[in-house]
């Protein structure tokens, strides 16, 4: 009998990563992610492990874990290094009266990080996504549109973002991820 092998989203034993110029692409086969919703109007907002859970169009860290808002009484809860555990039932422990599911296996999460600073990371997100990055400073997160995918789009820091999308579709994300990073070296 044969041994199975997990693959990540993109399909290969190790996490897929590129360079181009000062921009890295990292697939992030770690990172862990749960939903949280609030049960009925009157739900307290859950504090999971202590974070206070971010507003609308924020992403906040700390704690071990870190949480973007997704909708009305709703977060999705990150935790690098956690995608092999059920980091939702810990989740669900923390966060008592609330609906918490697994999503670790449903979405990729491409790490996008720049060694000279914002403006590469800028150029690029430019190219990819409709975020009027004057307001998109570290912190923020969305949901819009690349290409034909919706996505989030996390800027954890000045020079680093993140681009989390539906695993079905983890290879043209990637693809148009690396196309336009690769053309920002082409001199237009």
């Amino acid at each position: 009998m044969s041994e199975l092998t997990a693959l990540t989203a993109l399909g290969a034993a190790e996490p897929r990563i590129e360079h181009h110029g000062a921009v890295s692409l990292r697939e992030n086969a770690g990172l862990a992610l749960a939903s949280v919703a609030v049960l009925g109007r009157d739900g307290a907002q859950p504090l999971p492990f202590g974070l206070r859970l971010p507003e609308p169009g924020h992403w906040v860290a700390g704690q071990g874990v870190s949480a973007f808002w997704t909708g009305p009484g709703q977060w999705m809860i990150e935790a690098e290094g956690r995608a092999e555990e059920d980091f939702a039932r810990d989740v669900k422990a923390h966060a008592p009266g609330c609906a918490v599911s697994e999503q670790t296996d449903g979405w990729v999460a491409v790490e996008i990080a720049s060694a000279e600073g914002s403006a590469p990371v800028e150029a690029l997100l430019e190219r990819l996504v409709n975020v009027d990055l004057g307001a998109f400073g570290p912190g923020s997160a969305t949901r819009t549109g690349l290409e034909h995918m919706s996505v989030f789009v996390i800027r954890r820091a000045a020079d680093r973002v993140a681009i989390l999308g539906m695993r079905s579709s983890a290879g043209s994300l990637w693809h148009a991820i690396s196309v336009a990073a690769a053309r920002l070296q082409v001199p237009a």
